[in-house]
């Protein structure tokens, strides 16, 4: 059974456990809750609050997701209270002596990162915005100061915007959390960057994945289970186009949680592996759910509560719950919304997560033909303004005064200054503007005659949007090339700029920055 406590006015949950204690100290603060430009300030905190630790061994360490940061530890109930009491201590006051090092620290870390399609389905899906941001490099770390740690922390991190959560006979002796007073923060509202849904986009090799938001209850869960039966048996078992396969549901702590499955191929098989995916959609979408499948997720699901430490286990989630209002039920609860879920419901399931469904196909693949519609990659308006064209006629520049167009090809590009979420500048001219849908507009100033005049881009866009950028290496800043091959070089140019919007976390289903 859970107890709730209070901890120094912090909210705390305490769970029976053996051996050795285990708690954490969870905050309602994450990726999605800050701006484009300042990327990566809860992520360096972070670090820079267990930097003074030393080398931490697997009892302890520090999480930032999209929605909360954790401080968790395992060890006697000594241990426990002095990390997490220095924990608080360390929040009043971030060490600032290891700014400079630790920035360096996360850029080794987020280049280490992959950037491959499944790391790109929030910002397809929200933009360059709140659940979106999760898809961004860390662009705030350069520009980051002592004092913007101090005001982000003093904000987001006190007594009311945080839980602590304790698996253990009780509350280790001396245990103290010296947080300021604060506020409960809300969960960010999502944003959208696709005007319709059913969607497709396509990055990548080798995998296919579906990204649903479905009403949060016991159904979805079930269903996820269900989901990945039926594409294993699918896609696996009967025509051996796949070898991993994976679903899982994931809370977004807004009344919805996010749905998604995976499955991978080789390059010759990926159009059948697409093919497959969608008909085990299509399969369950209209109904076509076997009894059998719902009876066994259900069973998995209870064996997992039924564990001696099950309310131990379910610590962390119950106390994400306890921080964006979400109910916490009990086990006898969730025993009973489990057995209540039907195969009608997991009907309705299917057809919710059918609706809104996000699908990431290989490169080159096409999902118009399932009745999937295209994800939008350019823009439906232009700008009016002085327009600066590429030698060769084929490239375009508008520089206006509500907004930058950029017209490569067929491609069009358009950023308005009321909705630029963030704008990169370069020691060397170079600009990229990036609107809040994530669609973006990189300007290589020599590249066009005549060379378009920045300065009033840069007054155009708030002043705290701005990015300074590193310099770059000589070699990396385009320069005008001879008439032949010039307008491939250009757009070649162009398009590798304007698709580093990747995403930066891990190709696993959900995972936090660590």
């Amino acid at each position: 059974m859970i107890r709730r406590l209070e901890v120094d006015g912090v909210p705390t949950l305490l769970a029976p456990a053996a051996g050795p204690v285990r708690a954490g100290l969870v905050f309602r603060v994450g990726m999605a809750d800050e701006t484009l430009p300042r990327r990566g300030v809860t992520h360096l905190l972070e670090h820079l609050v267990l930097a003074p630790f030393g080398p931490l061994d697997h009892g302890a360490n520090g999480t930032t997701e999209a929605l909360f940061t954790s401080f968790v530890v395992q060890g006697d109930p000594a241990e426990v209270s002095t990390f997490l009491t220095t924990v608080c201590r360390h929040l009043r006051e971030p060490p600032a002596g290891r700014l400079a090092l630790e920035r360096e620290i996360l850029r080794v870390e987020e280049n280490g990162r992959g950037g491959g399609g499944m790391d790109q389905i929030a910002l397809w899906r929200y933009g360059a915005r709140d659940h979106g941001l999760v898809s961004f490099p860390e662009y705030g770390l350069a520009g980051l100061t002592e004092d913007d740690l101090r005001e982000w922390a003093a904000h987001w991190f006190t007594r009311q915007n945080a839980v602590l959560f304790i698996a253990g006979a009780e509350v280790p002796a001396g245990l103290r959390l010296p947080l300021p007073d604060g506020a409960r923060q809300p969960v960010p509202t999502p944003s959208s960057a696709l005007p319709h849904t059913p969607a497709y986009f396509a990055a990548g090799a080798g995998l296919v994945a579906v990204d649903a938001v479905v009403r949060r209850q016991a159904a979805a869960n079930v269903f996820a289970g269900v989901l990945e039966r039926e594409l294993y048996r699918s896609v696996r078992q009967e025509d051996g186009l796949s070898y991993q396969v994976a679903a899982g549901c994931a809370p977004r702590y807004d009344g919805y949680a996010k749905l998604r499955a995976v499955a991978d191929s080789l390059p010759d098989k990926q159009d059948a592996m697409l093919g497959g995916v969608i008909d085990v959609l299509a399969t369950l979408r209209v109904g076509r759910i076997l009894p059998a499948d719902r009876d066994a997720v259900v069973a998995n699901c209870r064996e997992l509560l039924s564990f001696p430490e099950a309310d131990a286990s379910r610590l962390p989630g119950c106390a994400r719950d306890l921080l964006t209002g979400e109910p916490v039920p009990d086990l006898d609860e969730l025993h009973a919304d489990l057995d209540a879920v039907t195969v009608d419901d997991l009907r309705k399931v299917a057809r919710e997560a059918a609706a809104s469904a996000l699908l990431l196909v290989p490169e080159g693949l096409r999902a118009d033909w399932a009745g999937f519609d295209a994800a939008p990659t350019t823009s439906d308006e232009v700008v009016e303004g002085a327009v600066h064209r590429a030698s060769d006629g084929e490239a375009e520049l508008t520089v206006g005064t509500d907004g930058v167009t950029g017209i490569y090809g067929e491609t069009v590009a358009t950023v308005s200054y009321d909705r630029c979420a963030a704008l990169l500048a370069w020691p060397d001219g170079a600009r990229r503007l990036i609107g809040d849908d994530g669609i973006s507009v990189h300007v290589e100033p020599n590249l066009f005659e005549p060379v378009p005049d920045l300065a009033a881009v840069d007054d155009a866009v708030p002043r705290d949007r701005h990015v300074t950028m590193p310099a770059r290496h000589s070699e990396l800043i385009p320069s005008p090339p001879p008439v032949v091959g010039r307008f491939t070089r250009l757009v070649r140019s162009i398009r590798e700029a304007t698709n580093t919007a990747t995403a930066w976390l891990s190709t696993r289903l959900f995972d936090p920055v660590r």
